[in-house]
């Protein structure tokens, strides 16, 4: 997802090198694991404030992504000063009707728009929306419906807990490594087989910051094998992030951006794992292709060899990692179970077979946040258990996993609370008018393809996909009814572009400290990978473009 990390961190560099830390912020849900390498800050979608290198006088840091948010709330507070206010009629479901915008007064004095600043991350945490004047304002003596991303915190936290007591176990760390030691002989088979496993876990989970660190332990075994680090980094990078680009279900990205468009995860999900198909396979086309190439000729190597790569390598390719303990058998398959039942979970089974509208199933269960948030509560106190971890390791597992992702927790919270101050202020409609005139007109083809295209530079300024999610989809939800295309294909794009934007940008850490990890420069990178970028793109405008235009 993407990502911020702690400041104190230094990633431990592939062997025989000095750790580094990432020279640019930011990750989303920062890394754990063994695999050999020192363990990063564990979380998802973003544990802590970006990590930043020593300081010089020519190098400057990108603001992280509260700082953004903050700057974006004072830039919202600020137009609002000079925008008109106004609204939407809504139906009775409570969405906007189309072609019924009208002008109408906030209400607000100058210091009652100030107020609204000040409460706008209480709003974002707890607000609640009056029924009757949509008014948000902290819980209390207000009556209404929950507006704050109150849920949706919890949750990240407790999705934070259970991934670290998961990889406090390092059960995942060891199953990696045997799979690497068994193909070590079939370099292809190798590349593919860590490929899928990372993008698998992408898909369902967010995986991203956690692969820093497999490099110490896939860089030697790659060298070793012929290739160049440039493998190893494609291995790793393109791996894990094309499945976070093809989210089936991953909760820090598809689930947070449904809870906020008002859809279930499980909306959209064909199409979503008919992309992650796809995507998937042309990356490890892809990554095989060069692979092949730089083996045969060593001379075609886009990030060339360092001195020593070869012979440095070799010892970590022929020692074999321990083999799995049953203990690490039940932990792996206790993960794999509690991500399967939370797809069960969020499915609207019976939407898929009867059509939208239908009654659901007796035994159809259609879970949301809460639910959720305590399904990974226990199975993160079962896996510990499962481990034989100690009372007091499972304890500090837990506590530690939700401290890491406070920070993921606050960036949806901040952002919540801008669009707390367009909703105050009433401004949200003004915007969502603007661009019902931008868009009127356009097929639906076309439309989604906008959708995908207007989300990468957001995705850049906000590299968060929690925050990006809280902040766009309350406008993108909307103007999708406007255009008549489903809001969770408006939901597909976004995550989409988000995960199109964080396989390059220079804002996470995931691309800057991955790359540090196995000495690739940025430029180099970018040169390899932007035809594959290129493919990409293609692709996703085809897939949103082609399911709007036969909704």
């Amino acid at each position: 997802m993407s990502t911020e990390q702690n400041p104190d961190v230094l990633r431990a560099a592939a062997p025989g090198t000095a750790p580094v830390a990432p020279e640019t912020p930011a990750a989303e849900k920062p890394a754990s694991g063994g695999g050999g390498a020192a363990q990063p800050a564990s979380g998802g979608d973003g544990a802590g404030p970006p990590p930043e290198s020593t300081p010089t006088s020519k190098q400057k840091s990108f603001p992280s992504a509260l700082t953004v948010l903050v700057i974006v709330a004072l830039a919202v507070w600020v137009v609002a000063l000079f925008i008109p206010s106004g609204e939407y009629r809504l139906n009775s479901e409570g969405t906007p009707i189309p072609h019924t915008y009208h002008h109408v007064p906030s209400g607000l004095s100058f210091g009652g728009r100030v107020r609204e600043f000040a409460l706008s991350p209480a709003n974002g945490l707890y607000g609640i929306q009056e029924e009757k004047t949509h008014h948000v304002a902290p819980g209390g003596g207000t009556e209404g419906t929950l507006y704050g991303a109150a849920e949706v915190f919890f949750f990240v936290l407790a999705v934070g807990a259970f991934i670290t007591v998961m990889f406090a176990t390092g059960a995942l760390d060891r199953g990696i490594s045997r799979l690497a030691y068994r193909t070590r002989n079939k370099g292809w088979l190798l590349i593919a087989s860590i490929m899928v496993v990372f993008s698998l876990l992408g898909t369902v989970s967010g995986f991203a910051e956690e692969t820093l660190a497999f490099y110490a332990l896939l860089v030697p075994l790659l060298l070793a094998l012929g290739y160049d680090r440039m493998v190893a980094v494609g291995t790793i990078i393109v791996g894990a992030g094309v499945g976070v680009m093809g989210s089936t279900v991953n909760p820090f990205s598809i689930g947070i951006a449904s809870g906020f468009a008002k859809v279930s995860i499980g909306d959209g999900l064909p199409l979503r794992l008919a992309m992650w198909v796809v995507l998937t396979a042309i990356a490890i086309a892809y990554v095989l292709f060069y692979a092949a190439r730089v083996k045969a000729t060593p001379e075609k190597s886009v990030g060339g060899f360092l001195p020593g790569d070869r012979e440095q390598a070799v010892h970590e390719a022929t020692v074999e990692p321990p083999k799995l303990r049953g203990k690490d058998h039940f932990v792996l398959w206790a993960t794999v179970l509690t991500f399967a039942f939370m797809v069960f979970a969020v499915v609207p089974w019976a939407e898929i077979f009867n059509g939208s509208g239908a009654k659901p199933y007796s035994w159809q269960l259609d879970w949301w946040f809460p639910q959720l948030a305590m399904l990974f509560v226990i199975a993160g106190v079962i896996v510990g258990i499962l481990a034989g971890l100690r009372e007091k390791e499972l304890s500090g597992a837990f506590v530690k996993g939700t401290s890491e992702f406070l920070y993921p927790a606050l960036v949806i919270v901040l952002a919540r609370g801008v669009s707390v101050l367009m909703n105050n202020m009433k401004i949200t409609d003004t915007v969502l008018h603007a661009m019902e005139k931008a868009v009127s007109g356009l097929s639906k083809g076309v439309f989604e393809i906008v959708m995908y295209v207007v989300n990468l530079p957001i995705a850049f300024l906000i590299p968060s996909t929690s925050g990006h999610a809280t902040l766009a989809m309350p406008i993108l939800a909307p103007l999708s009814d406007f255009a008549h295309v489903s809001r969770a294909l408006t939901v597909t794009s976004w995550n989409a572009a988000s995960g199109w934007m964080n396989l390059w940008i220079p804002t996470t850490a995931v691309v800057m400290g991955g790359l540090a990890l196995a000495k690739v420069g940025y430029n180099k990178y970018l040169k390899w990978l932007w035809p594959l970028l290129a493919i990409f793109f293609v692709v996703i405008c085809a897939f949103v473009g082609l399911a709007a235009a036969f909704q």
